[in-house]
């Protein structure tokens, strides 16, 4: 899933994940199945955009073990990290989504947390690393940024 460069300014929720990873693409591709609005915009951890975001807030650089979501990028709002980033996300996505959101949210954030660096650890074991394919629907290509 190349990113490319939106044609206009990026504005409104922005959620960074590892490009490399081949379960946070996929989680990616469920969100944009989910986001039938099309809110959402997603851009890799590694690219210059998530970089230059990262260091502004304070966050580091080269921990790519954790989704950041960004409520509106053009304001640079606070970010939100690991399960709290997937819930806020989920959130924006009609039925399925916002359903994922409120069972997800009855799980205390620590044990969330926790279950979630658990699958970071070991998600390149399991899931492997990202081998680029087409997206379902091309129009998705103008969600992604770098």
């Amino acid at each position: 899933m190349g990113a490319s460069t939106p044609t206009l300014p990026v504005t409104g929720p922005v959620l960074l994940f590892d490009g490399e990873c081949g379960l946070c693409h996929r989680c990616v591709r469920l969100l944009l199945r989910l986001d039938r609005r099309g809110l959402l915009r997603f851009a890799p951890l590694q690219s210059p955009a998530a970089q230059a975001y990262l260091r502004a807030q304070g966050l580091p650089v080269a921990d790519f073990d954790s989704l950041v979501f960004v409520a509106d990028w053009a304001a640079a709002t606070p970010p939100r990290l690991r399960t709290d980033g997937v819930l806020a996300a989920l959130r924006l996505c009609p039925g399925t989504g916002r359903m994922l959101a409120a069972v997800l949210g009855l799980v205390p954030g620590r044990w969330r947390d926790a279950g979630y660096r658990l699958i970071a650890r070991w998600r390149y074991r399991i899931f492997g690393e990202w081998r680029p394919r087409p997206l379902a629907r091309p129009e998705w290509a103008e969600r992604f940024f770098a």
